[in-house]
């Protein structure tokens, strides 16, 4: 009876990590048909902040931040309605080594792992300060990993993926030629 007990408990406590994997990777599914452009994604570090505002939601991961970057850029690629321009913090390629053991091969996998997408880089501050104005209005999705390296946050705001500045702007001089 005790191994049988042991054998249960093991197995329970080996599907908590699975359950915390699927509840993330579900939020992003269920949410990516309800988000649209000014929406924004964050994969977040460890010490990324809980955010009160009410359009902000934090989901804890428990999972790296590159396999989270990776999930989240492979469900992106595969919609119609969206795409993401992608905001990295400028303070990440000047973080030392001997500050943040580790952060030299998370910049080399980071780099590949963005090598095709819009990348900008800004001052974290400059970011955090779009994403709170952001959030007032638009939903803000903010997915929170285990990393443990400062500046490495992945913010994803979302565009349009059918229409384009190009468009906009013929659209606004036809309209502005039509009055």
């Amino acid at each position: 009876m005790k191994k049988l007990w042991m054998i249960v408990c093991l197995a329970v406590a080996g599907a908590f990590p699975a359950q915390a994997e699927m509840s993330w990777q579900t939020k992003l599914e269920n949410s990516l048909p309800l988000m649209g452009h000014r929406n924004w994604i964050v994969i977040a570090d460890a010490a990324y902040p809980w955010q009160t505002a009410n359009g902000i939601e934090t989901v804890d991961t428990g999972a790296s931040q590159i396999e989270v970057t990776k999930k989240v850029l492979e469900l992106l690629a595969k919609t119609r309605h969206v795409k993401p321009t992608i905001y990295t913090d400028a303070e990440l390629p000047h973080v030392a080594e001997t500050d943040a053991p580790g952060i030299t091969a998370y910049r080399q996998q980071l780099a590949k792992l963005l090598e095709k997408q819009n990348v900008q880089s800004l001052p974290h501050e400059d970011i955090i300060k779009k994403l709170d104005e952001a959030g007032q209005t638009f939903h803000v999705l903010i997915f929170k990993t285990r990393h443990v390296q400062p500046y490495t946050s992945v913010f994803l705001q979302l565009d349009c993926g059918y229409w384009n500045a190009e468009s906009e702007n013929r659209l606004r001089a036809a309209l502005k030629a039509a009055k």
